[in-house]
Order: structure tokens, then sequence, then C-alpha cells
């Protein structure tokens, strides 16, 4: 081998070794096991071919709901960032910040697809706009930040979007999705529990709808507050809706649990979920939920029964929304 052989100029090895492929092409279904592309996904709402309904963003969520895709962002209040000076392997601003930055990239590629800004600063994003006709303030619990974890920040966010939905006189509808409380602030997330519920107790005295959409996982003290207090409460497919993760409940009794234990379709069989709606049928089941709770908000050129689907209460027996999460087993 001779100097002939290993001559490259230079940049040419980093332009041979350059992938002409996006990493993140496709997404694998968690219920079939199938590669789908990721454009399809997008087109589809984040719902695999299979049925499984993957998790999605506040704003696909706001997009999903909000009519013609518009919306009024909510500037939620700001915390203590690091109250209890808390630390593990990693302190806890690092954590946060990771996630900011986390969702900041995600914001920035999803942006593209349309609609409004949104204000995202924790694990919650709030908006105001139109379902329907109807005036409502949508909350959105955001996994992807922090397994959506119960803290400061989220109580705050609780408390701002029922107040404005009051003022407002709008409905005030929250989407679920989190693996309990935040360890990193101990005693102060867990005090978010009776605080959101004294903010549930002004929205419904001022005899407005408060409906809650639970999605894939809601667990610990979200399951144990304010997602179980809903004047209606509409699940996802195969949503994970629990106290503790099923690891912990095996470990604890030593037994293997059913199937479908903690998903939505058999807690609508006992009565714990009114509705469950797949996420194409969920704005027209929301819409029509929100007609019969608020009929004096309409108009009277809007008094017609809108013209959407019914409810949708079953699915496909092998439907799921993914794999579980390790935050709802702690």
């Amino acid at each position: 081998m001779n100097w002939l052989t290993n001559f490259r100029p230079p940049g040419l090895k980093s332009w041979l070794n350059k992938k002409d492929t996006p990493e993140n092409l496709w997404v694998k279904c968690p219920t079939s096991g199938e590669l789908v592309y990721k454009s399809d996904l997008e087109e589809s709402w984040y719902v695999t071919p299979a049925g499984a309904h993957l998790r999605i963003s506040p704003r696909r969520r706001f997009r999903l709901l909000f009519d013609d895709e518009r919306w009024e962002p909510i500037a939620l209040p700001e915390v203590p960032a690091d109250p209890l000076k808390f630390r593990d392997d990693k302190p806890y601003p690092s954590r946060l910040k990771s996630a900011r930055a986390k969702i900041s990239h995600r914001e920035k590629e999803e942006t593209v697809e349309g609609g409004a800004p949104i204000s995202q600063d924790d694990c919650m994003a709030a908006a105001f706009g139109k379902i329907e006709g109807t005036p409502t303030v949508v909350l959105v619990q955001d996994f992807a930040f922090m397994g959506g974890s119960l803290g400061m920040a989220a109580g705050e966010a609780f408390i701002a979007a029922a107040q404005l939905a009051v003022a407002r006189k709008a409905a005030f509808v929250v989407c679920t999705a989190s693996g309990g409380a935040r360890m990193q602030e101990g005693t102060l997330s867990l005090m978010q529990m009776p605080r959101t519920t004294l903010a549930i107790d002004e929205v419904q005295e001022a005899g407005l709808p408060y409906i809650v959409i639970l999605t894939d996982p809601t667990s610990g003290g979200v399951s144990a507050s304010y997602a179980m207090l809903g004047d209606v409460h509409i699940a996802e497919p195969g949503a994970m809706i629990a106290f503790s993760g099923p690891r912990v409940i095996e470990q604890t009794i030593r037994e293997k649990l059913p199937d479908g234990f903690q998903r939505s379709e058999v807690l609508r069989e006992k009565g714990q979920v009114d509705i469950v709606s797949h996420r194409h049928d969920l704005k027209a089941t929301l819409a029509r939920v929100l007609f019969h709770l608020m009929p004096k908000l309409r108009r009277a050129s809007d008094r017609e029964v809108p013209n959407v689907a019914a409810p949708a209460v079953d699915v496909e027996p092998g439907a799921s929304s993914g794999t579980e999460p390790s935050e709802a087993d702690d």
C-alpha cells in the first residue's frame, strides 16, 4: 500500500460518509412492529395502520382540536427553577435545560406544519380558541418534557388556564399525559394536587364544563387529582390510565395482570371513563359534548346540533397507544 492509496483530499472523507437519508424517516408501530413512514404518520395524526395512538405534541393537539387550526397562545406564570436545590446524578436545572432544548428543537420542526405560536416552558402548554364555534381553553400536558411530571410550573399553568376559562366564560379542556409527580420538587409537587382541585371548583362554580381527554399515559398524582375530576372523561384507544404502573403492581402482588388491565377500553366498561374516541373522531366527539353542556353560550343561529359524527366508543381489539412509560412505574 503506497501513498497514492492513502491519499484523500481534505473534506472528502466526511463527504463520502454523509448520510443521504434522515435518521427519523421511519417510526416503529408498537402494536404490529411494522415500520411506518413518518410522513404517513403526520397525515394520520400519528395513528398507525394497526391503530396505535402515538403521543403527539401540544402544537399537533391544538391543530387537531381548534377550528381552522387557529388559537391564541396563553402565557403561563414563571416559577422558581430549583426551590429544593435537588441533586442526583445530574442537577435539576440541567435536566430542565435539556428538556427545554429538546422541546425547542421539536417546535422549530413542527412550526412549518402550520398553526399559531405556542408558549411552553415546562410540560404544560395552553391556548384559547374555538371548537366547532364553542369558546374553549385547552391545556395540553406534554409527556416529552420530563415525562409530563407534575410540578409547580404545571400546577401554576393549570390554575392560570382555569382562571382564564372563567374570565372568558369558556369551556376548560385538559389533555393529560403524565407519569406522576416530579420527584425533584418533593412536597411542592404534591401540593399541586389540591391546588388544581380548587381551580376546578372555580370552573364548576362558574357553571362551565371541565372536560378531560385522557391520553397515554395518565398515571400517578395526575390520575389521583385533576385527571379524574372532569364532568366528562374522554380517552384515546389503548391509553394507560392508572395510579401505579403495571410492573409495580405485578411485583407487589406477584401475579400476572390480565390483558387490557389499566387500559381505556377496560376502564370504560368499569365506568371510570365515559367515552373512548379514536383520535380522528376526537374533535367531533368533543364538539358534541360541549354543544350539550354549553347551550347558553351558543348564538341563536348556531343552535342546531353540529353535523359531527357520534362519539366513537368501540375500537379495534388490538389497538394500543405504545410502550408503557418508565415514569408511570415510579
